[in-house]
Order: structure tokens, then C-alpha cells, then sequence
């Protein structure tokens, strides 16, 4: 229990375990949600950022009357613009060379004489039948017409029937809407207004109520002096602090040793190649000669299979193939009518003329005078111009010095580096105790673990 009480546990933000280091362990099913990170920072009051110091530049409008010229009327003026001289065309004079009107296509392609080409006709002879080809397919075997009289069209008796009144074509518009002649309006335009010679008031609410009241002193805060850090900068590096250089032996050449020849044979011009695989004798290729062309004796049978075959001295013209069973034309004439016929018969309609009536409007007789209300009421005043009421600036002015103390270079000074004793395999001033349930190895210090051992 001696031990167990004075064993060190060694917490590291690269090494972190969840559990909480100041107290024994305990076994439970809820998650630890504190670290170290939690407990060496905590949560500071969130303080809003100060306000800008900086006084506010506001465009001050000049008093000068601004000048009706733009920038394109002064530097694009207006150049005299010349008619343009054409180029009068050069007149075509003839040549007295010759044209050659021969072609390449005309030099190097020559006409050569055409000879009709004999065909080409096999030596074996087919058998022509002699007997009638039967032309009746087998459509019209199979499928002969039977005799049925025609099936009548079953279908409901639905026919329509017009009604007997008398149509009046008037639409809705025409009996609901009817026309009431026109409506004498009253012109809504007040009479001509004498204008006023008395001048325009300036004042408003906000001059007479709003008076300016002197400004306040503004509150300068007071910066203290930076004090300068008196540890001076070791300028170390972790990697500089944990890397450091071993030394170790240089490294040895890995070319194998090649003696130096000491005769002065000349180079052999023969390889391994050469040597080991060599060309094989070959054979003497074995050449076949031709046979010797002989022309055949029998003479060619120029005729064609068309010529030999097809022959019609006396030609008919084909007969059509129709089926053997004739159809009887029926005497009764054709009944062309149909259900849209019977149904749909047109109507004896009669185009409407539409109904117009005569213009019965009155026009004054006096002329327009084209004038809006806009246009008699507001009319063009002189301008005036407005003092302005805003208070002067009794801030600081713009030469002063910024001052560049800030709280990160007064409060921050650089630390020195520690190394994490949990980044050690066996960590100095330690001696190893053991390791607990949860994987932590227990580290006691040398001093501690003397004296343990001294007492037993």
C-alpha cells in the first residue's frame, strides 16, 4: 500500500488518458469526458473588443456650382469629317498571247480503244422442265371467302335530335351587358391656382426643436510603458532539444576491389555471345518451277446462262393470278351513309352582322391646354442654401503616433521548453514500479524508492 500511495503517474498532452490524475481510479460505465486540457485551461469571461478611436472622415460638399460640361464634351471634340476618295479602278487590257487550253488531266491521260469484254459462261448445261408452272399460291388455296351475308353495326339508339324552336343567336354577353348610351364624366382637374409671391419658408421641426449642446471631454485611456523581458532568448528548438546528433563512423565504400592487370595482352574482340551461341548451317532453300503455260485447243463458248435458257420467240404477256372463285357483283347501289352523316347535319345558319353603335361623345370646345398638376403647382425655385448644424472635432488629430503596445507583448514573455518525462523510455530520477489494471505504468522517484527499501 506504501508503494501504491507514492507511485507517480506522468500526464502529457501528446500522452493524455481520460481518467482524472489528483484521485484514485474508479471503475464505472459513464464515459470521462475531463483531460488535462480541461483542468490547466479553463474558460474565461468572454469581454467585448474596444471600440475604434478613429475619428470619422465625412465628405464635405463643396459650395462651387458644378459646370454642365462632362468629361467626353471636353476631350472628344468634334472633327470636320472629309468625304472619302475612292480609288478609281484600272481598266483591263487585252493581251495578244494565245490561251493554252490544254490540261494535264488532257497530257497524261490519253484515250485508248474500247473492245467489247466476251463473257464468261460455265461448261455445264441445265435441264429446262417442260411442263406448265401452277401460278396459284397457297394464300389463295387456303383462304377461299365464304359466303355470309354482312353483319349489321350494333349500336345503341342515341341518335341526336335537334330541337324544333327557332334559334336566336345571342350570346350571353348580349342579353346580360346592354348598352346605356354614353356617360357625361365631370372633369376631376382644379381650376387655375394664383400663385403666391410670398417667399418659401425654410424652417422645419427639426431646426427648431434640435439645438446643438456642447460636446463632452472624450476619456483617453492611459497605455503602461512595455517593460522588457530581462530572461534572455535561449533560441533552442524541440527538434534542436530532442534530436541530437550520435556520433557514428563514416560510411565505407561498398565498391568491390578490382586488382590492377599487370600484362599488356591486347582486348579480345569476342564475346560470350559470340562464343556460346553461334549460327547454325542452314539448308538450301527448295525452289518449285513453274509449270510451262499451254493455251487450251477448244475454242470459248462466249453464250450466257440468260441466252441459253430464257428464250421466248413467240412471248405472251403473263396472265394475272387470281383465285379460282369469281365474286358476284351485287346490282344494289352503294350506301355511303354513315353515323357522322346521319348525326351531324349542318344547319341552315345565317352569318350575324356585329351590332354597332353611332359615337355620341361631346368635346368641349375650348383647346387643351397640356398642362399637368405637376407642372402648374410645383414650379422651379431658386435654391437655398443650408447651413450645416454638426458640432466641430475636438479629438486627437491625425499626427499624433499610433501606439503599437499591445496586451499579447506586455502579458505573453517567451518560456523556457520542458521536456514531458512520459516521452522517456525510463524517465531520469525514476526507478519503474509496476503497471495497474488500466495499462498506466507507475514510476516512483530514486530518493523515495532508497528509503523503501532501506526500511525493509
Amino acid at each position: 500500500s506504501a508503494t501504491n500511495s507514492c507511485a507517480v503517474f506522468f500526464p502529457c498532452r501528446c500522452h493524455r488518458c481520460p481518467h482524472l490524475p489528483t484521485r484514485p481510479y474508479e471503475r464505472s460505465e459513464k464515459p470521462c469526458m475531463l483531460s488535462e486540457y480541461m483542468e490547466q485551461y479553463p474558460i474565461h469571461p468572454i469581454t467585448p473588443p474596444r471600440d475604434s478611436f478613429k475619428p470619422k472622415e465625412v465628405y464635405k460638399m463643396a459650395r462651387i456650382p458644378m459646370e454642365g460640361i462632362s468629361t467626353t464634351k471636353k476631350d472628344y471634340i468634334a472633327h470636320e469629317v472629309l468625304p472619302q476618295r475612292l480609288k478609281p479602278p484600272q481598266k483591263p487590257v487585252k493581251s495578244d498571247d494565245s490561251m493554252d487550253l490544254t490540261s494535264t488531266y488532257k497530257e497524261d491521260y490519253n484515250s485508248y480503244p474500247i473492245c467489247q469484254v466476251p463473257p464468261c459462261l460455265p461448261r455445264v448445261m441445265r435441264h429446262i422442265p417442260s411442263a406448265k408452272m401452277d401460278t396459284i399460291s397457297t394464300y389463295n388455296d387456303d383462304y377461299v371467302l365464304w359466303n355470309e351475308p354482312k353483319t349489321e353495326m350494333i349500336r345503341p339508339d342515341d341518335r341526336f335530335r335537334p330541337s324544333e324552336e327557332k334559334f336566336d343567336h345571342t350570346t350571353v354577353v348580349q342579353d346580360d351587358y346592354l348598352y346605356r348610351g354614353p356617360v357625361a364624366t365631370q372633369s376631376c382637374k382644379p381650376q387655375n391656382l394664383q400663385k403666391s409671391k410670398a417667399p418659401f419658408e425654410n424652417t422645419t421641426n427639426y431646426r427648431m426643436n434640435y439645438v446643438p449642446h456642447p460636446l463632452e471631454k472624450l476619456y483617453v485611456h492611459k497605455y503602461e510603458k512595455y517593460k522588457v523581458n530581462e530572461v534572455p532568448f535561449d533560441g533552442l528548438t524541440t527538434h534542436k532539444v530532442s534530436y541530437k546528433r550520435l556520433a557514428g563512423q563514416p560510411a565505407k565504400l561498398a565498391k568491390p576491389y578490382q586488382p590492377k592487370l599487370l600484362h599488356d595482352l591486347p582486348f579480345s574482340s569476342t564475346t560470350e555471345f559470340q562464343e556460346k551461341y553461334q549460327a547454325w548451317p542452314q539448308p538450301p532453300l527448295f525452289t518449285k518451277k513453274p509449270d510451262v503455260y499451254l493455251p487450251p485447243l477448244e475454242k470459248m463458248d462466249l453464250h450466257t446462262t440468260t441466252q441459253m435458257h430464257f428464250k421466248y420467240p413467240n412471248g405472251k404477256p403473263a396472265k394475272m393470278c387470281r383465285s379460282l372463285l369469281q365474286l358476284k357483283k351485287s346490282t344494289e347501289p352503294f350506301n355511303s351513309s354513315s353515323i357522322m352523316k346521319e348525326d351531324y347535319k349542318p344547319w341552315l345558319c345565317k352569318r350575324l352582322k356585329p351590332i354597332t353603335h353611332a359615337p355620341e361623345l361631346t368635346f368641349p370646345a375650348q383647346p387643351m391646354d397640356c398642362l399637368t398638376t405637376f407642372q402648374n403647382h410645383y414650379v422651379h425655385q431658386p435654391l437655398t442654401v443650408t447651413k450645416s448644424y454638426k458640432p466641430g472635432w475636438s479629438g486627437p488629430k491625425h499626427d499624433t503616433l499610433l501606439d503599437d503596445k499591445t496586451t499579447y507583448a506586455t502579458s505573453y514573455t517567451p518560456k523556457a521548453i520542458v521536456k514531458c518525462l512520459a516521452s522517456y523510455k525510463d524517465p531520469p530520477g525514476y526507478v519503474f514500479e509496476g503497471s495497474d489494471a488500466d495499462g498506466h505504468n507507475l514510476y516512483l522517484p530514486a530518493s523515495k524508492s532508497e528509503c523503501l527499501q532501506g526500511d525493509h
